[in-house]
């Protein structure tokens, strides 16, 4: 499924319309609950919220960990000006590259948010592919210890000294469960992972089992959108090739001089590639099919997540 980036039901194909008439259903038999548009990337998720924003008068809230960050803006996919006239979002270019942004964060202001519109008399969508934020959202967060700056730190150095991956194998070892779920790239969760085990001699995948994550905060709807492998590939490329067109590689590379190069976003699909190509490990005629590859990873990851929520799928 893809709805049109023109918004204009008229223009929509059948199965578009059909998407956004059953979400606006569901929302006027249930308008006190919490609606979420979540599904993997590049599937359509803002495409649809700001298509079923502008019906029903709502507001979405951003659950995406690389939009939230200002600066990072071509390789995120943040909502065009078509899309924020649609519908305001928010918690996009909300904090600082180099700002410490993680689940708690996230979820604070998340429900804030949520709380200011509904207090206007608009609906909050929650829309984004970082679940493990929705879903925090949405049953809490598990209670873990705090942070270890200095644990932080010899993690920091040890990805800079031999790689990011260095720190996934060993994640790997100790918490396989947590280390499949999160990309090598991905330093903060994975120092997050690292960093609790050391605390507590246990991994923090048996933290969440401990939580269960079975008690839900708020009645709400998960809507997710299913796209058939061959066209989500299909929609991968032509989003790549685009960024790349647009001055994808220009925008990393102005970062990179402005001193986020160890910004937690420049390890998200897409950015570490291009940031690597920019440092000479990965040619150039690569790194598209590279960020296409990587990103198929990705979304194959996000479905396996999907699987441990409640999920009312379109097609």
């Amino acid at each position: 499924m893809a709805v049109r980036s023109s918004l204009g039901l008229d223009t929509m194909s059948s199965s578009d319309a059909s998407a956004v008439d059953r979400v606006i259903d569901w929302h006027r038999c249930h308008p006190d609950d919490l609606l979420a548009i979540v599904g993997p990337t590049a599937s359509g998720k803002t495409d649809l919220a700001t298509a079923v924003g502008r019906q029903i008068g709502a507001e979405i809230v951003s659950a995406d960990s690389v939009q939230i960050y200002k600066a990072f803006d071509i390789g995120s996919g943040k909502p065009t000006l078509q899309q924020l006239e649609a519908a305001p979002h928010h918690l996009v270019s909300h904090a600082d590259p180099l700002d410490s942004v993680d689940a708690a964060y996230w979820v604070a202001h998340a429900a804030r948010t949520i709380d200011e519109v509904r207090r206007r008399g608009r609906v909050p969508i929650v829309c984004g592919g970082t679940f493990l934020w929705v879903k925090a959202l949405l049953y809490g967060l598990a209670h873990v210890p705090g942070a270890d700056p200095s644990l932080r730190l010899q993690h920091l150095a040890l990805a800079e000294r031999e790689g990011r991956p260095v720190l996934h194998a060993r994640l790997r070892e100790v918490d396989p469960q947590t280390a499949e779920r999160l990309h090598p790239n991905d330093l903060t969760r994975v120092s997050r992972a690292l960093e609790v085990y050391a605390l507590t001699g246990r991994p923090l995948s048996a933290w969440h089992r401990e939580h269960g994550f079975a008690i839900p905060r708020c009645r709400f709807r998960l809507f997710a959108i299913r796209t058939e492998t061959a066209t989500l590939t299909a929609r991968i490329q032509v989003r790549v090739r685009a960024w790349l067109d647009g001055g994808w590689v220009d925008e990393v590379d102005a970062l990179v001089a402005q001193g986020y190069d160890n910004a937690r976003a420049m390890g998200s699909v897409g950015y570490a590639q291009v940031r690597a190509m920019l440092a000479g490990t990965l040619p150039r005629p690569e790194l598209e099919e590279t960020i296409v590859r990587a990103t198929r990873v990705f979304a194959r990851r996000q479905r396996t997540w999907l699987r441990d929520l409640d999920v009312a799928w379109l097609s």
